[in-house]
């Protein structure tokens, strides 16, 4: 589902098909509070799309550790 690849009007059949082999189902049945970890832009498109869950790239992740760090009377970094 790389890039714009499962957005192709001739090729979105074949990428949702490859999707749901394994990784859509994986995500629709993972727990809610499980984070979806995607860094790319259409990957987390696709996702969204196929799944309904939101996935966050890298930065975002991080971005939630250190402020969960601070909450907790981490140091700062």
């Amino acid at each position: 589902m790389a890039g714009s690849f499962g957005y192709e009007r001739e090729k979105h059949e074949m990428s949702i098909g490859i999707g749901e082999r394994a990784i859509l189902p994986a995500m629709r049945s993972a727990d809610p509070r499980t984070l979806i970890l995607a860094d790319g832009y259409s990957c987390r498109s696709q996702i969204g799309d196929g799944t309904g869950r939101r996935a966050l790239h890298l930065a975002e992740v991080l971005r939630m550790a250190a402020h969960e760090n601070r909450a907790a009377g981490g140091e700062r970094s």
